[in-house]
């Protein structure tokens, strides 16, 4: 059945995916956003320029609104829990936050396997709402925390249907804006080392394409609460560096260096694993392909864009 489908965010990277598959669906799609990037969508979409930070030009725009599904790329922060909540309670049949693998950071080596929703005590987590989440030159160091906080907030609240999907890292592809990627790429291609804490010390990957389907998958069922999605075969920066280094041909150089801060000596380097468990997704229904089916692909499209 068709549905009414809003997405905020939806013109970068895996968000524009989701918005191309909800509409190849059939379905009929509203984008929020500020209105400064373009999107390729046209007239297959309707589009409303609103802050996604400004409570009262949000629960201005969409006082008449009802959706059967929202879903939420620019949640990231109690703050914006907040407005989302004030704005949408009642209207909505499904609200779905797009989440992160990082909301698990608290429990690096503390576990001894992938990390489960159930790990995580969300209802548990403080709520700082002094903290000036809203500032820009704060982003980057505030996303873990804030992502955390929002995931807090919503469920304490409990007005929402909600889904938090704690997708994977998701990388590659044109609109990866990340670098990620590009930061292994670019070592081989400089001819520069890995310095690396732990070669053990893996981590879980999600595609943009993969991401995208996971989410309208989501999106589409019954269930609430959290949900892990990611690929099979967790890599740690050691592997995905060597990974990187096969594809180009190139001689891998690393030296092993300590750390106990993640993401401290590269994009995916950590003291300890933070792998997701994905069981409750399968158990429902959904699944998931390796991460070999794509990652070779990114690897050499990144390094073509580099020449």
């Amino acid at each position: 059945m068709n549905k009414n489908i809003l997405v905020i965010g939806g013109t970068r990277f895996f968000g524009k995916l989701l918005v191309q598959r909800l509409v190849m669906a059939g379905h009929r799609v509203t984008i929020a956003t500020r209105g400064y990037a373009p999107d390729p969508f046209g007239a297959r979409i309707e589009r409303i320029r609103v802050d996604r930070r400004n409570e009262l030009a949000m629960r201005a725009a969409f006082r008449n609104a009802h959706y059967d599904v929202v879903y939420d790329q620019m949640c990231y922060s109690p703050l914006d829990a907040a407005i989302a909540v004030r704005t949408f309670a009642g209207k909505v049949g499904r609200y779905v936050m797009t989440s992160t693998i990082d909301v698990y950071r608290p429990l690096l080596g503390k576990l001894d396997k992938p990390a489960r929703e159930a790990d995580l005590n969300v209802l548990a987590q403080p709520i700082d709402t002094s903290y000036p989440w809203h500032d820009p030159n704060l982003a980057t160091q505030s996303y873990v925390s804030g992502k955390l906080q929002a995931e807090a907030y919503l469920y304490r609240d409990g007005s929402l249907p909600l889904v938090t999907a704690r997708l994977a890292h998701v990388l590659g592809g044109s609109g990866d804006f990340t670098g990620r990627l590009a930061h292994y790429v670019d070592l081989i291609r400089s001819g520069a080392p890995l310095r690396y804490t732990d070669e053990r010390a893996t981590t879980s990957l999600l595609s943009p394409q993969d991401a995208a389907d996971f989410l309208v998958w989501a999106g589409a069922q019954r269930f609430e609460g959290a949900v892990n999605a990611a690929c099979d075969g967790a890599l740690s920066a050691h592997d995905l560096y060597h990974k990187v280094a096969q594809m180009l041909d190139a001689a891998p150089r690393v030296v092993r260096a300590a750390s106990r801060t993640a993401g401290e000596l590269s994009p995916f380097d950590y003291p300890a694993p933070l792998a997701l468990d994905t069981a409750r997704a399968t158990a429902l229904g959904y699944r998931f392909g390796h991460v070999d089916e794509w990652l070779d692909d990114a690897i050499l499209q990144h390094d073509l864009s580099y020449v």
